[in-house]
């Protein structure tokens, strides 16, 4: 039986914070990476995709390095940062659109269960959106409260406040680690929707690298010549694509998984 803190991938010999952070981890992994019936893991398709993933990094470094960014590495930071939590954003907005087309495309016999089965990544993306809106309504609550203590009794308001600030500042920075751990879970495995059908993911995966990528054009083409620019726009959305075709590949041949089967 593997416990909670070996699930958070750090042993009870690392730091308290480390410990505390690693719940958080935990826990988003717990909601949006759990295996499922419905989940295929391959462990070739886990390397190629962290391979493609690491020459993807080790590209786009060589290029800012030789042609430079601007804003500098700073810039590079914040745009890497900004898309860990708008890939699921953006999945909430197209994945519906997806999946209904998914659907669509499914043979006709098999269009019940699969709509059946819509439960699972709906469920996921309500604690994804639900989680933090909780939290704030309730952050909003507390204060209200406070205030309004404050002016029936200086103490009381005084000892909320105090309150507040001991185990508010706390349950932020765990809130922020675990919509940091929970974006990347919930984009990798798509809002669990290998749970409504196998190759969802893939799908799901290819789409949205494109959709990123028309965002991300709104911030103008890298620095470089053109045929840099271009490998740089393309590169990514295309070797992703390919990935995902591949994947799919594997899941018809290898494991019998197929949309219109």
């Amino acid at each position: 039986m593997v416990s909670r803190r070996q699930q958070s991938g750090f042993s009870s010999d690392a730091p308290g914070c480390l410990v505390f952070l690693g719940t958080a981890r935990a826990q988003a992994a717990a909601i949006f990476a759990t295996p499922s019936p419905g989940r295929v893991t391959d462990p070739v398709i886990g390397r190629v995709q962290k391979t493609r993933a690491a020459v993807g990094a080790v590209t786009t470094f060589l290029m800012i390095w030789t042609y430079g960014v601007d804003g500098g590495w700073s810039e590079v930071f914040e745009d890497g940062v900004t898309k860990v939590f708008l890939a699921p954003l953006l999945l909430i907005l197209v994945g519906p659109l997806v999946i209904g087309g998914f659907i669509l495309y499914a043979p006709a016999e098999h269009r019940p269960l699969l709509r059946s089965r819509l439960r699972y990544p709906l469920k996921a993306v309500g604690w994804y959106l639900g989680i933090p809106v909780g939290a704030v309504a309730a952050a909003v609550g507390i204060l209200f409260l406070a205030r309004f203590l404050s002016d029936v009794s200086y103490v009381l308001g005084l000892l909320l406040y105090l309150a507040i600030l001991v185990t508010g500042v706390p349950f932020a920075v765990w809130l922020v680690a675990f919509l940091a751990f929970a974006s990347g879970a919930a984009a990798r495995y798509a809002f669990n929707t290998a749970d409504v059908h196998a190759s969802l993911p893939a799908v799901l995966t290819a789409v949205l690298v494109w959709v990123l990528n028309l965002v991300s054009l709104g911030d103008g083409l890298p620095n470089g010549p053109l045929a840099v620019q271009l490998a740089a726009v393309l590169g990514g959305p295309l070797s992703v694509t390919a990935v995902s075709y591949w994947e799919l590949h594997v899941l018809r041949t290898r494991y019998g998984v197929r949309i219109r089967g």
